[in-house]
């Protein structure tokens, strides 16, 4: 047997010199053939053959017809022996796979024009087994994972390089920048070219640095470089001393208030020589990170650019070992002279004058020379935010508008600019399609669509689209795509709208069972994506019809022979299709019994019970029509609805108004509420802000009859037919602290909230019934909230009964259920996500509050409030809703002697943000 091409040889010359070789492996696995006998004679004359047959030896796990077809030779080509280029051509493409030790091509047999041949492989060993040794279990799953380990994968180089790649990048990002790996190779007896891994890891010590240094920064101090240095941090340096016990801290170029703010004693060169103190370290941030190092600098040059320094840069940047494992760093930087402002003229401008777009630029001349700043107010980048020129364009349908600034002088330290336009046409909207929404009918997603074909393209209607999109609450906001795809040809533009669907339906479930007690428990569902018109077609239902975006909510709850209650609503939020106009309308039930287990209590505690009479029930039902407005601007809506409750008592006292524990009281009222939301989501609104007013009146039934004074009938018949005024006000606002960064678009966001509600008589001839006024206090869960009552909650305090904050809930004071007439609260919270996904929202805030409520308008006073402060989480899950903890203090709660135990108060929220 002749071997034509050993691993690496091209020439056909070599095929028969002494440097021909057979692995030993392969001798064992590849039985030799015997090579022709007139080789000699057809070595010297090179001739076309045809190939008779081909075989592969040598495998054992891959295929033999796929590697004869990698080869590219196969029975009936025709080839050149000796020379010829086909048997280089094979041998490249096998040995491309990377999959073998070696790769040969024999001659087997020549005979009558045709050759046999016999393809020789040996494969490189697989790995039946990895391991990692020096390192934890978690760390070394996460590093298998993004090094794409799995048993039964060939052993290659490339492969142990990949691994020792990944486990450097995994160290160093987590501080560990001196990590080391060594491999070690393990063969497997009982199976046949198989080994395992041993992969021996030591990721020494963290990296910290000690000093970051600035050299050549003459007019920005090195502290304000070190904060655009996020990722680059130097370690803070903390000293005790043991006499006084005050704090040094040992860091540089801090200004003399900061110790003062801190109550720290500045600190000298001179404490790291004093051996007594006993120091310790804080390194919080202080590990070294390559990437994160690089964008470091590019920010301090940024950050030099943004005071006006264009020409700055870093002329050398120098990383050094100060210790065994730590890190100096030395930054010598050449920060250039000072630029400013000078002439900006315009070019190419037809749409709006120069003074328009020099008033909306909002740059003068002398300002600090900033070229971010200038391609910010140009809108060289789209941002929602607008306000840029490029976004005023955009809004008029210029949507191929294209702006550029040229430098077209530098006078000493002075730039002069000229801002060339190019307008181009109107682009008018001609498609608009829509994908992904498996679940919502399309029409549901086009009618809150601002960008109608035929009419021109705006990026504010675009923006208000994806707003309108996600606060639908069926797709995920944070994965809904818009893509314009101009047609340059014919001035037209296309828009792609993606989402993805999001589950938004909700299911409250519990149950028990309670000897005397009976039956308690509560189911309730929730479908936010109903569909009315699909309910007679089996073929929709998945668990009820669904896509039509219209809402359907039934809930039963029971309590045993105490309490139970029904609630159904729907809501139609297009009703007729065409315009925004919402229609709902809700029944619900409810029975309460105090004295359900009386009898029960009375024999455990061999007591006669009072009573077994009594109850309270409610009946109500609610018509409403809400109608978007045009005027003042759309994101207005005006809603009217008619409501009506019916109180049935019987020996129930708990409002504490004598005479009023029995009889029957009617509540028809009229209800007007005028509301502005613009937030941009609902779960976790990063900006915009939500404002209602309402009034709600009763039929003015005393006005009908102003001889008489109701005040002097009986107290059960004062209140047969109820008359009231109320008027509610709400505003939210949600401002980001920061511009949403990088694909998660977290940011901390504060929400600051009013309210104020009031509620009274048309007149001094009736009594204010204890139905319809306010309850503060509480989670809103606990309260008794069975009856028409506002319930203002409150964290950090349990429901109170007074005005006076001096007066703890807790003190034993007599308990008024008559509530209150008038209230007002604030709210400020500090919030942000830690997760955005749709099917686990959660975020946590940190919040301060401050509300009470009065007794009457004359005792209102807006600054004697009860101030609370706390943190809390909330968790949205789709099956569920909006569940919510909140650890509060109470501030007013705390006693003479007592410590903030006293006054802390968990509260717990379910399905809505408490009022």
């Amino acid at each position: 047997m002749k071997k034509l091409f050993p691993k690496g040889l091209l020439a056909i010359a070599l095929c028969c010199s002494a440097g021909i070789r057979v692995s030993a492996q392969q001798k064992d696995t590849v039985p030799p053939a015997q090579p022709p006998a007139n080789l000699p004679a057809i070595m010297a004359n090179p001739q076309q053959y045809e190939i008779a047959d081909i075989t592969v030896a040598g495998t054992q796990y891959l295929d033999k017809a796929l590697l004869l077809s990698l080869s590219g030779l196969s029975v009936g080509d025709k080839v050149v022996y000796p020379g010829g280029d086909q048997f280089t051509k094979a041998i490249q493409s096998l040995w491309s796979q990377r999959l073998f030790a070696d790769v040969t091509i024999y001659v087997t047999k020549i005979e009558d024009g045709k050759i046999w041949l016999e393809i020789g492989l040996t494969e490189m060993p697989r790995m039946n087994s990895f391991q990692f040794k020096g390192i934890k279990k978690t760390e070394a799953d996460d590093i298998a994972t993004k090094a794409g380990l799995r048993k039964g994968t060939v052993v290659t180089p490339a492969l142990k390089q990949n691994v020792i790649g990944v486990v450097h990048k995994f160290y160093a990002d987590k501080g560990f920048g001196n990590a080391t790996v060594r491999i070690e190779e393990r063969k497997d007896s009982g199976q046949v070219n198989s080994m395992g891994l041993v992969f021996l890891v030591n990721k020494g010590n963290k990296v910290r640095i000690d000093n970051i240094n600035f050299v050549g920064n003459y007019n920005i101090p090195d502290s304000k470089l070190k904060k655009r240095m996020k990722g680059t941090k130097e370690r803070t340096r903390f000293t005790l001393h043991p006499d006084t016990r005050q704090v040094y801290v040992d860091s540089l170029a801090q200004p003399d208030d900061f110790w003062k703010t801190y109550g720290f004693l500045q600190p000298t060169r001179a404490l790291d020589k004093l051996d007594p103190y006993f120091r310790f370290k804080l390194f919080s941030s202080a590990k070294f990170n390559e990437t994160k190092y690089i964008e470091d600098k590019s920010k301090v040059v940024s950050y030099y650019n943004s005071k006006g320094y264009r020409d700055a840069l870093i002329l050398k940047d120098t990383t050094y070992k100060s210790n065994a494992s730590n890190l100096n760093i030395d930054l010598a930087v050449s920060e250039g002279k000072k630029y400013y402002f000078g002439d900006i003229t315009w070019k190419g401008n037809t749409r709006y004058s120069d003074s328009v777009l020099t008033r909306i630029l909002g740059i003068k001349k002398g300002d600090v020379y900033n070229l971010e700043l200038l391609e910010k107010r140009l809108g060289k980048q789209m941002s929602q935010e607008g306000g840029d020129i490029t976004g005023y364009y955009m809004d008029y349908g210029y949507l191929f508008f294209q702006i550029d600034p040229v430098e077209i002088g530098i006078r000493g330290d002075t730039i002069d600019y000229e801002i060339r336009l190019r307008e181009g046409p109107q682009a008018t909207i001609k498609e608009v399609r829509i994908a992904g929404n498996e679940k919502t009918n399309e029409h549901v997603i086009r009618r809150e669509l601002r960008t109608i074909p035929g009419e021109k393209f705006s990026r504010a209607d675009l923006i208000r689209s994806n707003r309108e999109i996600a606060n639908l609450g069926f797709f995920n906001p944070e994965k809904i795509g818009m893509n314009p795809v101009p047609n340059v040809a014919d001035g037209t533009v296309d828009i792609d709208y993606t989402v993805e669907e999001k589950a938004n339906d909700q299911l409250e479930l519990s149950a028990g069972w309670g000897g005397y007690i009976g039956l308690t428990g509560t189911l309730g569902v929730t479908f936010n994506n109903f569909s009315l018109r699909n309910i007679f077609r089996k073929e929709t239902w998945d668990p009820l019809p669904s896509g039509d975006g219209q809402k359907l909510s039934v809930r039963v709850s029971s309590n045993g022979k105490a309490y139970r209650s029904y609630n159904f609503s729907f809501t139609e939020p297009w009703l007729g299709g065409k315009k925004r106009n919402q229609f709902s309308v809700s029944f619900y039930s409810s029975y309460q019994n105090p004295y359900a287990y009386s009898n029960y209590y009375a024999n455990i505690y061999n007591q006669n019970a009072t009573t077994t009479d009594g109850h309270f029930k409610v009946m109500g039902a609610s018509v409403s029509l809400g109608k978007q407005l045009k005027w003042p601007d759309d994101f207005f809506t005006l809603i009217y609805s008619v409501n009506y409750q019916q109180y049935k008592l019987k020996n129930y006292n708990y409002f504490g108004i004598a005479g009023f524990d029995n009889g029957t009281s009617n509540n028809l009222n009229l209800k007007f509420t005028l509301a502005r939301s613009s937030v941009d989501q609902q779960i976790f609104p990063r900006s915009g802000s939500n404002f209602m007013l309402s009034a709600q009146y009763t039929p003015p039934y005393s006005v009908f009859n102003p001889n008489k004074d109701y005040t002097k009938e009986p107290i059960s018949k004062q209140f047969n037919f109820i008359e009231y005024q109320k008027y509610r006000f709400n505003a939210e606002w949600y401002v980001p602290l920061s511009r949403p960064m990088g694909s998660d678009n977290k940011t901390f966001v504060l929400k600051v909230a009013a309210k104020f509600g009031y509620i009274s008589r048309y007149n001094n001839r009736t009594t204010l019934s204890p139905f319809g006024r306010f309850e503060l206090g509480g989670d809103g869960l606990s309260n008794f909230a069975i009856y028409d009552r506002d319930i203002i909650s409150q964290r950090g305090y349990p429901v109170y009964y007074t005005s006076d904050p001096s007066i703890n809930p807790e003190s034993g004071q007599p308990i008024d259920y008559r509530g209150f007439t008038v209230f007002n609260k604030y709210v400020m919270e500090l919030r942000y996500p830690f997760s955005l996904n749709p099917s686990s929202t959660i975020f946590g805030l940190a919040f301060i509050e401050a509300a009470n409520g009065y007794r009457d308008m004359q005792d209102y006073n807006p600054f004697r409030l009860r101030r609370s402060a706390g943190i809390g989480m909330r968790f949205y899950l789709p099956m569920f809703g909006l569940l919510g903890f909140d650890y509060g203090i109470g501030f007013d709660r705390i006693k003479s002697g007592g410590g903030l135990k006293d006054a802390a108060k968990f509260t717990f929220m379910l399905g809505f943000e408490p009022e």
